[in-house]
């Protein structure tokens, strides 16, 4: 299932669960098609909570729908990304490293609040 969260306009906020769909992948590429044609950096917060796994008959059509983006990958800001299960943090981790020109962050559950301050720009200390 799909959520987009209320956020600031150069802020892309979603939270999946369970299994992502065909849909899902269109409405999120919809969402981002929409603030790539604005200028300036876009900012990103993913929250997953327990995935179950992905529709994969769907993925032919979204990736040749989000080929054409990476050559946006430059107006990638922060990106905050809230996982309950370590396999996704681990996974996400891996992606980051594969963006070292974005600023990119794990954070579990409970470190939410820190992840969103983190996207929307705000500045936070840990503990």
């Amino acid at each position: 299932m799909l959520e987009f969260i209320k956020s600031p306009e150069d802020v892309f906020a979603v939270k999946l669960t369970g299994t992502i769909t065909g849909k899902d992948l269109d409405s999120i590429l919809d969402k981002f098609e929409d603030m790539v044609v604005k200028p300036g950096k876009i900012h990103f917060f993913v929250e997953t909570k327990g995935i179950e796994g992905l529709e994969l008959s769907a993925l032919p059509h979204h990736f040749s729908r989000s080929f054409p983006l990476f050559s946006k990958l430059d107006r990638f800001g922060r990106v905050a990304v809230v996982a309950d299960q370590a396999w996704m943090r681990v996974l996400t981790r891996f992606e980051s490293a594969l963006l070292p020109f974005v600023s990119y962050r794990v954070f579990a559950p409970e470190e939410r609040k820190e992840a969103l301050d983190f996207a929307f720009g705000k500045e936070f200390v840990t503990a």
